[in-house]
């Protein structure tokens, strides 16, 4: 392995665990809470909540939240919120998540005094090895195919659209990943488990970034950079599972082990 691909790596995973610790992020978040129409109050977050046909609505009465730039107080109503989609709104130091997840609903508040961000000391991996810089190809579909996949969340179901598959091969075995479509124009992820789950790894899932493909279809599998998702840190989240073929029968010793 060259000095220059460990001090990459290093650097990645430090920006990744930063990110990962940001005051507001997932290890913040103090309660996951489902809304119907039955106005309700959380712990840290103002006012009562609801949902219905026209969106997500707060009774604040004498307190206030911070919605954009714009101070609200009285009843204020969120526009509907598209499937995994999210607002945020500020009660102090408090962010407060209104998001959809599996054709519902929820209010997340993320608070910087979170006992799980506090004891937060970070994420181990496996060392960086360049062996597990993989080649493979993309295959897309005819067109992109809605994929439904299961949630950490009991009774919640995700559906994510996939453009195809990518194909590649670890010491000669044939193997594929269903992938979704990234966040960067292009870009590709996949969700999957391997023979090291819920034994070095975290049980349920760990995600993977593929840069989009070159013309030809070619994407480099880089496993050193696989992450774990917030379920492996948190009871609030609704993680997606991964499809089922996506189980790999080999074990990947690469990338972030289970959390500490």
């Amino acid at each position: 392995m060259t000095i220059l691909f460990q001090q990459q790596w290093d650097e990645w995973h430090a920006a990744h665990e930063k990110r990962r610790a940001d005051p507001h992020g997932f290890l913040a978040i103090t309660g996951l809470h489902w809304l119907d129409s039955s106005p309700s109050r959380f712990d840290h977050a103002p006012g009562a909540w609801s949902t219905g046909t026209e969106g997500v609505t707060v009774d604040l009465g004498a307190e206030s939240l911070v919605v954009g730039d714009v101070t609200v107080t009285g009843v204020h109503r969120f526009d509907p919120i598209p499937e995994r989609s999210d607002i945020t709104a500020h009660w102090g130091d408090i962010a407060v998540e209104i998001a959809r997840r599996g054709g519902h609903d929820v209010v997340r508040p993320r608070n910087p005094a979170s006992p799980v961000l506090a004891a937060y000391r970070g994420t181990p991996a496996y060392p960086a090895d360049e062996k597990w810089v993989i080649p493979g190809d993309f295959v897309p579909y005819p067109e992109p195919t809605p994929i439904p996949v299961g949630s950490v969340s009991e009774g919640i179901e995700h559906v994510y659209e996939s453009p195809g598959t990518v194909s590649f091969e670890i010491s000669g075995v044939p193997l594929s990943l269903i992938v979704f479509n990234g966040t960067a124009p292009g870009s590709l992820f996949a969700l999957f488990t391997d023979e090291t789950s819920g034994l070095t790894t975290y049980a349920a899932n760990r995600s993977l970034f593929i840069a989009a493909p070159d013309d030809g279809g070619a994407v480099t599998l880089d496993f050193n950079r696989a992450t774990n998702l917030p379920c492996a840190y948190t009871e609030f989240a609704t993680c997606p599972l991964p499809p089922a073929g996506n189980r790999l029968p080999v074990a990947i010793e690469a990338g972030e082990r289970k959390p500490r």
